[in-house]
Parts: C-alpha cells; sequence; structure tokens
C-alpha cells in the first residue's frame, strides 16, 4: 500500500533566475495547474537546479518518487547546438533539519546524491501537444531527520509537472487471530521487514513468535506463529476475532470449534460461557465432560 507524505504542496526554490520557470499549464485531464519549466537549449553549458522545501523522513527507510514531466524533441528545434538534452537529473540530499538557504546546499552534484538520470518514454515536437511521461523511482536507506529533492537540467527543453513523494507500507491486518501493526517497508526494495503481532482479545498463543514479514512493495507475506480462541469465545464468520458464545451456548475448550448449545436439562444465562451448569434437582458427574447432559440422579459418591 502507498501512502502519501502528509505535505499538500511542495515549495521550490530555484537556481539560477535564468534557468527552471514557475509557469502555468494543464494536467492529464486539461485542468489548470501551476507547473516548472525550463527551455534554454539554444545556450551551451546549462546548469539549472530545481529544489524542494524540507520534507521530514517520518520514520521511513526508503522513499518512492512519482514524476509527470514533458520533455520538447531536440531534433523538433531548429539551430540549436548539438548540446541539446532530453533527458534531466534527480537527486536528494538529507539533512537533520531544515537548513537549506538560496546558497546552501551548493548548486552542484557533490553534495547531493544522484537518484538516476530520467528519459521520457515519448517526447514531442512543436506540432504535437505535450505527451506527459510518468516515472517512478526510489531511494534509501535514509536515516536523518528529513531530505530534499532536486532536479538538475542541463540543457533540456522540458516542464515538470507533478512530483509526488510518498513510502510503501504493509496496513494492519489480522492473520491466525493475531494483529499485526502498521508497518513500513524496508530499506531495500527486496527488504523484509518483520512486525511483531499480538493476539486478538479473548485469543491465546498456540505457537510463537508470533510475526508476519512485510516486503518491500508493502504486501504482507505468510505468517508464522498463531492464536486460537479461548473457551467460551468461537472465531467470528470473518475469522478476525473471538466472540462470546451467546446465552444458552458454550464451548469448553479452546480451539478453532464453535459454541454449542446446552446439554440436556443445563443452562446458562451468561455470555462467554465454557459450560453449562445443570438445572435444579439435575447433575452432572466430576467426571462428566461438560458436553454430557444433567441428569436426575447424582453421579457423586460420599
Amino acid at each position: 500500500m502507498d501512502s502519501r507524505w502528509a505535505t499538500t504542496e511542495l515549495a521550490w526554490t530555484t537556481f539560477p533566475e535564468s534557468g527552471w520557470e514557475e509557469v502555468s499549464g494543464y494536467d492529464d485531464s486539461m485542468s489548470p495547474i501551476r507547473t516548472y519549466q525550463v527551455c534554454n537549449v539554444r545556450q551551451p553549458n546549462q546548469n539549472n537546479w530545481l529544489r524542494t522545501d524540507f520534507i521530514p523522513r517520518r520514520g521511513v527507510l526508503r522513499v518512492y518518487v512519482e514524476l509527470k514531466f514533458s520533455v520538447r524533441d531536440c531534433a523538433s528545434i531548429p539551430n540549436i547546438p548539438g548540446s541539446c538534452k532530453e533527458t534531466f537529473n534527480l537527486f536528494y540530499y538529507e539533512s537533520e533539519g531544515d537548513m537549506a538557504t538560496d546558497n546552501s546546499p551548493l548548486w552542484r552534484e557533490n553534495p547531493y546524491v544522484k537518484v538516476d538520470t530520467i528519459a521520457p518514454d515519448e517526447s514531442f515536437s512543436l506540432l504535437e501537444a505535450g505527451r506527459i511521461n510518468t516515472k517512478v523511482r526510489s531511494f534509501g536507506p535514509l536515516s536523518k531527520a528529513g531530505f530534499y529533492l532536486a532536479f538538475q537540467d542541463l540543457g533540456a527543453c522540458m516542464s515538470l509537472i507533478s512530483v509526488r513523494v510518498f513510502f510503501k507500507k504493509c496496513s494492519t491486518t489480522i492473520a491466525n487471530f493475531a494483529v499485526f501493526p502498521e508497518t513500513a517497508t524496508g530499506a531495500e526494495a527486496t527488504s523484509l521487514v518483520i512486525a511483531p503481532g499480538a493476539c486478538v482479545a479473548n485469543a491465546m498463543e498456540v505457537s510463537v513468535p508470533l510475526k508476519l514479514y512485510c516486503n518491500g512493495d508493502g504486501e504482507w507475506m505468510v505468517p508464522v506463529g498463531s492464536c486460537t480462541c479461548v473457551a467460551g469465545y468461537e472465531p467470528s464468520a470473518d475469522s478476525t476475532q473471538c466472540q462470546a458464545c451467546i446465552p444458552g451456548t458454550f464451548k469448553s475448550k479452546f480451539g478453532e470449534g464453535t459454541c454449542a448449545p446446552c446439554p440436556s436439562n443445563s443452562r446458562t444465562s451468561s455470555r462467554g460461557a465454557n459450560i453449562c451448569p445443570c438445572q435444579n434437582g439435575f447433575y452432572r458427574a466430576d467426571s462428566d465432560p461438560p458436553d454430557s447432559p444433567c441428569t436426575s440422579k447424582s453421579c457423586s459418591r460420599a
């Protein structure tokens, strides 16, 4: 499962002033949006930077970034030097707080960490509508309080339409009558993160340890260990809870069994009964199992 940051909209810083520019644009449904674009293809030696504001890490180890963008086909632009690009670079910079300024971190590859060079699947020419590309990249492990994202243009004609920052997690789940908490995925896409479990109410452990593995895609793997309903409680219809036997029924043992009607000449008016007491004038021997009917003759010895 994906979960995006609570930040509703990122703030941006550009360098130099002649580089990235905030402009009006349209999304896939042709609704107006604000985008960043750059198109200094006629000037060589471009090095234009666009940086987000500080994004708190929130304890996750690996972050995913979804980018939507369009890129102009260099071949469709007349009289340009050979330095025209159809790619851009994605970087991140970890920090223990919101410490960035207009000049720090420095606007160069070091001290940033490069995630990837992003290339479009489709570029567009002047006579075509902008073709929107979508790419997802991830990076980690992260260890500091948060990070900045940065985009470097080296001479492309492009628009950055949207940036979605999210992480993957395994949602709270119940398996084998044990509840496992929401768990963020690990530092690597192939990581397995162990989530400890706890029996649901009115259940007891029958095999331990209780654990479940969360994989890199935010999906739970096969659980280890299990719980079962205690006496007086039966599994719910969806096998996620243990519910009390209703009055007039009982369950004498722990396990997956269901509640049964009280034996002959016995009754219980309480919920969660593990035995049905005999009615007045009827008896059950001490050695008789709880599901034995009650009789009118006492079998107990003096």
